[in-house]
């Protein structure tokens, strides 16, 4: 093939991504058709998710390894709401999942006109790493349901492990041997035999076993029979009043859609050391659910489970989706007949060893040991996914992760610079009262923006290095290196201390201001109040200038005349 193509330029790499795709694909095919079962769609609708709509994202998304198919959180939005509005199953509901699909992809064009992939820097390693696990939790618990023959009642993690204990006595024992066997099996291979396509062995071994043994007869579920042939691509026609209670149902199925790609394409970059382009994989999940909504299917997303799939069968590029989607068009066309002999606790196995995968202990455990507080924010996501959803695990992280880092802004690191008495240099001390860099000298640091929530503490840090001084306080330098912003209600406050301090003869410079700073210095009249000569771009500027006028002996008697 490379001869004559001359493509393949890299022939490791290639068979890499090709024995990866036909693991991928021996995994991933019986898990979209359960997801067509949860979204009411005919069962060869899950696999028209993983052909057009996978090789759209390939060829506009920008992560490596980011598998965009069916989905359990959005496919669970979206039939929960329109089976109000139509029978499940019906031609009418399979028009407005189609549509709900092509609305998806208009809405998410206009997330990329607007660069809503910015959303994707707000969720830390720290977030991701309890996002993952948090999913493997949830998908383990499922898939255990599978592996012994017995019937989900719900998409709740807690709900569906107290429904697996009162129910451990109907467990069907053959389902529970194979799913054994098949997990020893896998993570064997996994661990003596890395790389290698164990997934696939097992899955056509599993196959080949149930149609030989007839494991049906003898209780094991298995997929059943299913149609095959390709999708036909036409517009869904809704009526104006359909189209306007479609608009709430896809506006919560792109939060989702783009919360969670994000969050899948960032965790796995984060594990690979590399980079993804977020704007750039919405433009691809766009292109993917337009088509989607073409081709009769229904809604597709950045799967966190078929993505930590193609990683363990060796992916290293969208080439092995397109291998994926490549082996789902011959399965259409000609092999449908065989799957349906697939047994479901096979599948349940697969997907359980790569969801415990998932769960990164080391992780969490260097997390632990080097920040707690962010280790118990990892918790609180991992919780939140298996308790509540994955939706809202992310939203409640995002919203943590914002709380955390406006915590640490409303209280922010301030110190005095004080000479080292070895090395004479300025170094930071934390600050308390009296404290002085030279005699009649404070040089402040204030290590954030100044807004609303924190400047209060600039003025009592203030007051508190004027209280009881060991020498008159005649000039303070304040170093501006961490202040970019400031905000009204922050330039009254620091007003209102420089007329206090001029009132008291105390002059006040402010160095190492950035420009971003002084134009907001400028604007609320900071740099008016502070006075001609008294903002500096440098430190030991702002320090020579302070100094001149500790050195001028007519202000000392003024200054003790006003004391």
């Amino acid at each position: 093939m490379r001869t004559v193509t001359g493509w393949w330029q890299k022939p490791l790499i290639i068979s890499k991504n090709v024995w990866a795709g036909l693991s991928l694909a021996s995994m991933n095919i019986p898990q979209v058709l359960g997801y067509a079962r949860i979204a009411g769609m005919p069962t060869v609708t899950g696999l028209y998710t993983v052909l057009f709509p996978l090789v759209a994202f390939a060829l506009f998304g920008s992560s490596r390894h980011l598998v965009v198919a069916a989905d359990s959180a959005t496919a669970a939005i979206f039939s929960s709401a329109l089976s109000e509005i139509e029978p499940v199953g019906s031609a009418a509901y399979m028009r407005l999942v189609s549509a709900v699909a092509l609305l998806n992809a208009v809405f998410l064009l206009v997330a990329r006109l607007c660069r809503l992939g910015f959303l994707s820097d707000f969720l830390s390693r720290t977030v991701l790493v309890g996002f993952l696990a948090g999913v493997g939790v949830q998908v383990s618990m499922s898939m255990l349901y599978d592996m012994v023959g017995l019937e989900a009642g719900s998409h709740n993690t807690v709900a569906q492990f107290v429904g697996l204990v009162q129910a451990v006595a109907h467990v069907h024992l053959l389902s529970l041997a194979i799913s054994c066997a098949a997990c020893s099996l896998l993570l064997c291979g996994g661990r003596f035999l890395p790389g290698r396509p164990v997934a696939l062995v097992v899955v056509l071994g599993a196959l080949g076993l149930s149609w030989l043994l007839g494991l049906a007869r003898y209780g094991v579920t298995v997929l059943g029979p299913m149609q095959g042939g390709l999708p036909h691509f036409l517009v869904p026609v809704v009526s104006w009043h359909q189209f306007l209670a479609l608009l709430p149902v896809s506006a919560s199925c792109v939060f989702v859609i783009i919360a969670q790609s994000a969050a899948t394409s960032h965790a796995f970059a984060y594990r690979l050391h590399e980079t993804v382009d977020a704007n750039a994989d919405i433009v691809g999940l766009c292109a993917a659910n337009a088509v989607a909504g073409l081709s009769g299917t229904f809604t597709v997303n950045g799967s966190p489970t078929q993505t930590a799939m193609a990683v363990q069968a060796g992916a290293t590029s969208q080439r092995a989706q397109l291998v994926f989607a490549a082996v789902t068009l011959c399965v259409l066309l000609f092999f449908t007949g065989p799957l349906q002999y697939l047994p479901r606790c096979i599948l349940g196995s697969v997907v359980f060893c790569v969801a415990v995968g998932m769960i990164d202990v080391a992780a969490l455990n260097h997390i632990r040991k080097e920040s707690p507080g962010e280790f118990r924010l990892a918790l609180v996501t991992l919780a939140t996914v298996v308790s509540i959803g994955v939706e809202q695990g992310i939203f409640i992280a995002i919203a943590l992760s914002l709380f955390r880092h406006v915590r640490h802004s409303y209280r922010p690191h301030t110190m005095v610079l004080r000479p080292d008495p070895a090395t004479h240099e300025l170094e930071a001390s934390p600050v308390r009262a009296g404290m002085q860099t030279e005699p009649g000298l404070v040089i402040y640091r204030f290590c954030a923006d100044l807004f609303y929530a924190n400047c209060s503490l600039f003025a009592e840090d203030i007051d508190l290095l004027l209280c009881n001084p060991p020498t008159p306080v005649r000039c303070v330098v304040v170093d501006c290196s961490a202040i970019t912003d400031i905000d009204y209600s922050a330039a009254s406050v620091v007003r209102d201390v420089l007329f206090r301090l001029q009132m008291r003869g105390v002059r006040v410079i402010f160095g190492r201001v950035a420009s971003y700073a002084l134009a907001d210095m400028e604007r609320h009249h900071i740099a008016a109040a502070l006075g001609e000569g008294n903002i500096y771009a440098q430190l030991h500027q702002a320090m020579a200038s302070a100094r001149q006028t500790l050195a001028q002996p007519e202000l000392n008697s003024r200054v003790a005349d006003s004391l």
